[in-house]
């Protein structure tokens, strides 16, 4: 097959700035190739990222893009400004295109004969009833239940649900000893955007209760161009946890550097409240590929992964001791060595569910299905 994989306008490939999409897409890629696909990957213009370059067998083309702005209005107009540049680079021979970009599904029924496989990496927003030319991949079964209920039920066949990959070669994770926790510290780790709608501050009454062996590590964009909530939410967080147990990393895109970070992490923590926001939980599938235990709040999208009490564990984020429930987890954990382990073993098990070649399989699958 020839695919191309169409991008969004605003984070480069390589994934220098971060991005789970941008991360993925990057992998999964090379894992086309590596399986005798030939793979066109368009992404955004960046710095000094040549025009075009060959990355592992991937061929990579850059069209000028641009800084995310604050603005959703303006946001959508550079994405379509953006899209009819880049769609002038999709080859016309092209079998599949693969994009994230609103525009793109919209556009491209009209100047190719490639079939258009949607990325869907969020919650739709009654976009869906636009993209009925489509065919539209969801990450999490509560995604996939969110776009069959914006389109007529002739069309629920153009719907399918392919999780996540890990966005690491599995030989690394191969390298892991995930039954030993002699090199695990008494870390608490959180890691993703450091914007209100996490839930951050659902953690003060865990960092209170805390023993003074145990550190919690924040780390992640807070910058609004990164999608965290601004420099003024970062300082309100840090009086907030004004004490020696809290420690504010800056955000970290290099996938090695990120991964000592999750290996020494003995509980990682997502107490997020974006009951619309999220819709797969890329960072907690890598901490637990670390064995670090994922303690989550009650979204549906981590349930595809996260099983409490056997994998992990999830709180109530919507009760009013939601931070009280959140402390009882966490020093259950820290309190119960045993389980802790337990815990840690199982959640490991996401290196065999969710590396990047079953998952790869899972999407060339995908393809051959909708080519036929």
């Amino acid at each position: 097959m020839k695919i191309v994989i169409l991008q969004g306008a605003f984070l480069p490939v390589p994934p220098l700035m971060g991005g789970a999409v941008e991360k993925m897409w990057f992998i999964l890629g090379q894992k086309f190739s590596a399986r005798g696909h030939q793979v066109t990957h368009i992404s955004r213009r960046f710095k000094h990222l040549p025009t075009k370059d060959l990355i592992d067998n991937v061929q990579h083309i850059r069209v000028a893009g641009y800084e995310t702005p604050s603005s959703l209005i303006l946001l959508k107009l550079l994405d379509a400004i953006y899209t009819i540049r880049a769609m002038q680079a999709v080859p016309k021979d092209a079998d599949i295109v693969v994009t994230n970009t609103f525009w793109a599904p919209i556009f491209l029924p009209l100047v190719t004969r490639a079939k258009v496989y949607v990325d869907v990496a969020r919650m739709p927003k009654g976009q869906m009833c636009f993209y009925q030319k489509a065919h539209l991949r969801a990450n999490s079964n509560p995604v996939a239940t969110a776009i069959r209920a914006e389109l007529p039920s002739a069309l629920h066949h153009q719907v399918s649900m392919v999780p996540n990959p890990l966005p690491y070669q599995a030989t690394i994770i191969e390298q892991l000893n995930y039954s030993d926790f002699s090199n695990k510290k008494h870390v608490i780790l959180f890691c993703g955007r450091v914007h209100p709608e996490k839930g951050i501050e659902l953690l003060t009454e865990t960092i209170q209760a805390l023993p003074d062996d145990w550190i919690l590590k924040i780390v992640g964009p807070y910058k609004i161009a990164e999608g965290g909530g601004g420099e003024e939410y970062l300082r309100l967080l840090k009086r907030i946890f004004n004490s020696p147990k809290v420690q504010f990393i800056e955000p970290i895109y290099d996938v090695n550097k990120l991964n000592l970070l999750y290996k020494e992490a003995s509980i990682f923590v997502y107490p997020s409240i974006a009951e619309k926001g999220e819709t797969f939980g890329l960072a907690p599938l890598e901490a637990m590929a670390w064995s670090a235990v994922p303690v989550v709040s009650d979204l549906n999208c981590f349930k595809d992964f996260i099983f409490h009490g056997k994998n992990g564990l999830i709180f109530d984020h919507s009760s009013e001791g939601a931070g009280g429930q959140l402390k009882e987890c966490v020093l259950d954990l820290i309190h119960n060595h045993q389980k802790l382990v337990q815990l840690a073993n199982e959640a490991s098990k996401v290196n065999i569910s969710h590396s990047p070649d079953n998952i790869a399989d899972l999407f060339i699958a995908d393809f051959k299905r909708l080519l036929a």
